[in-house]
């Protein structure tokens, strides 16, 4: 009986089943966890064995999160190691160049065939009036070797984390072409590297002139970073099993699934609790991951820094996913010529961008307003130089910002939510170097022209656009006012309060578009996302019922608590939460053991029936 359970369990240990990955709010991750800590507490003092050990518990944990994809990520592995030993090796600048452009495009073309193939394929079968189908060539070639049907081939599944593991070997590559970092010399420590569980699948993107040094560091964790470790676990689970998981099973996938059987101010109430739920999501996430990693000694970058008190959308950028935007500045932005100049790259870049979005919208204004936008800034640059820098410069943000979009899905939403990001860092860049009276002069002019347009035309876009603009209006005339009467002195905390909720407010209506285009099959995504972000548009710029608002508060008054419980803690002082921080991890161990014990019976009260995959496990 015994042999019995002791085989059952082990092969329930090396087996995989989808329905139930390797998730940190699950049991079987911390029962694992606990296994795998033993034994590095063991192999602790034995660098080459622990990051041996390290590397294969990796691919064990990805083979429970994805199965058979782990294969791509040993290939990945592989491929990296032997290509950047080969580049350390040559001197010539124009073969150790070559070397690095073969290395990144490999990457890429796996990225974008397992997360592209759907869009690609429908951009060729537009164009050449074709019907060729997608084909899963690992699907396939698997079954002709096992002489079995086992896997779909007409379908083109994507591998959990595969763009966090790609751009960590893209940055590998290149900053090992960039001399910024030495290359790893033994392939279990490189494994290490690529694989690292606690941030394989959601990240953050560790960089390798960052990792690769801690490698070969030996083991250290004093009594207070074993406290501060703890810390940033309890505080993920908090964050996503609390207010994300709850707040989207009671709530906010309700009424993005139907949000036609919702009122005005629920759609609203929805994506605002959006706001707060992918921030609880990734951000636990990225605590746990922090976490666990400190437990073993090993350190991974900030991701998130209070994005929501970010006073405009630059600065948010600079507070969100910080491990991408760095990314996509030191690899993307600043080598398609920054704020310097214009390189090919830049201009093919914004084309192919420009005939995705043409694709996509398949709408002749759309088009005209691309082409016409072309032709504008063709004018600008040729017979305007003194514009030039300002105009390269905000060419390469928005090719960034555009892709980031794209990053996170081959969608028509996706784009549009890039975009608009974009969108509002310029728009910060123009407005901070206006004077009030161009200030007041703007927003009443779009203030205006939407509510011109609400009238005349009776769309529910232009009903927001109106009031949206309305509110901006109103408050840049009490700032003139204000500025007046104090001569030139602000209220600095009334008016960063006012930056943060303008920066809330805007960031929050980007994520109709985000949220609409997520958990979706890439065959439906653009249709179905653009239904719901339509519907959704109709029912927050339509008809209010006021009278229905009480009611709806007191039917979620848990989730309404819920959110300003947790928007409060979100804009408390950063000087007090580092204070709490080091408080706990200076308490004796005992203490810490009954917190965690209470914080674990509390999160044991809000787990669902069907526990919520991490929102980025899909990008």
């Amino acid at each position: 009986m015994l042999q019995q359970n002791i085989v059952t369990f082990l092969s329930n240990l090396f087996s995989f089943d989808e329905k139930y990955p390797l998730l940190f709010t699950q049991f079987y991750f911390w029962a694992f966890f606990a296994v795998v800590f033993a034994c590095f507490t063991v192999l602790k003092k034995k660098r080459l064995l622990r990051n041996t050990f390290l590397f294969f518990v990796s691919l064990l944990f990805y083979y429970k999160t994805s199965g058979l994809f782990v294969l791509l990520l040993i290939l990945s592995t592989i491929y990296g190691f032997f290509i950047c030993k080969k580049m350390e090796k040559i001197i010539r600048q124009r073969h150790r160049k070559f070397y690095m452009i073969i290395g990144v495009a490999m990457n890429l073309l796996v990225l974008f065939y397992f997360k592209y193939a759907y869009f690609l394929t429908d951009i060729y079968n537009t164009l050449t009036h074709s019907d060729f189908q997608v084909i899963n060539y690992l699907a396939q070639w698997t079954n002709e070797w096992t002489n079995s049907n086992r896997f779909d081939a007409g379908k083109i599944l994507l591998p959990v984390g595969i763009s966090f593991f790609t751009f960590q070997n893209i940055s590998y590559i290149v900053d090992v072409y960039r001399k910024r970092v030495a290359a790893v010399t033994n392939i279990f420590d490189f494994g290490f590297y690529t694989s690292f569980f606690p941030q394989l699948v959601a990240g953050p993107i560790i960089r390798a002139n960052e990792f690769v040094p801690q490698l070969y560091k030996k083991f250290f964790l004093s009594r207070r970073q074993f406290g501060i470790a703890l810390f940033w676990i309890l505080n993920g689970l908090l964050k996503k099993i609390i207010l994300s998981d709850y707040l989207a099973v009671n709530f906010v996938d309700r009424v993005f699934n139907f949000p036609q059987l919702f009122t005005a101010f629920e759609n609203l109430s929805a994506l605002f609790l959006y706001s707060l739920q992918v921030y609880a999501d990734f951000s636990g996430y990225t605590d746990i991951a922090i976490g666990v990693a400190m437990l073993m000694g090993f350190y991974l970058p900030v991701n998130f820094n209070s994005p929501y008190k970010a006073t405009n959308a630059g600065a948010f950028w600079k507070r969100w996913h910080i491990s991408l935007s760095s990314w996509l500045k030191d690899y993307l932005y600043i080598p398609m010529g920054g704020n310097r100049n214009a390189t090919a790259g830049t201009y093919l870049c914004i084309a192919a961008i420009a005939a995705v979005a043409l694709f996509l919208a398949q709408n002749i204004i759309v088009t005209f307003v691309i082409i016409a936008l072309a032709i504008l800034v063709a004018v600008f640059i040729l017979f305007v130089p003194k514009t030039k820098k300002k105009i390269v410069t905000n060419l390469n943000l928005t090719n960034t910002m555009l892709l980031g979009g794209i990053w996170h899905g081959a969608s028509w939403n996706f784009m549009i939510w890039g975009g608009l990001n974009g969108a509002g860092i310029l728009i910060f860049k123009f407005w901070r170097n206006r004077t009030p009276l161009q200030r007041i002069f703007c927003t009443a002019t779009l203030f205006f022209i939407f509510l011109l347009l609400s009238r005349f035309y009776q769309l529910s876009a232009f009903n927001i656009g109106a009031v949206w603009t309305g509110i901006i209006f109103i408050g840049t005339i009490i700032e003139s006012i204000v500025n007046t009467i104090r001569k030139g002195k602000p209220v600095k905390w009334a008016l960063r309060s006012w930056s943060i909720f303008l920066t809330f407010v805007f960031i929050t209506f980007t994520r109709l578009f985000f949220r609409s285009g997520s958990n979706l099959n890439p065959v439906e995504a653009n249709a179905t996302a653009w239904n719901t972000a339509k519907s959704m548009v109709n029912q927050i710029g339509g008809q209010w019922r006021i009278d229905l608002i009480p009611k709806i508060l007191n039917e979620y008054k848990i989730v309404f608590l819920l959110f300003i419980l947790g928007m409060s803690i979100h804009w408390l002082p950063a000087r007090w939460k580092r204070k709490y921080r080091l408080v706990f991890a200076s308490l004796p161990l005992w203490i810490q053991a009954v917190i965690t014990v209470l914080t674990v019976f509390l999160l044991y009260q809000f787990v669902s029936a069907d526990m919520q995959p991490f929102i980025y496990f899909q990008f």
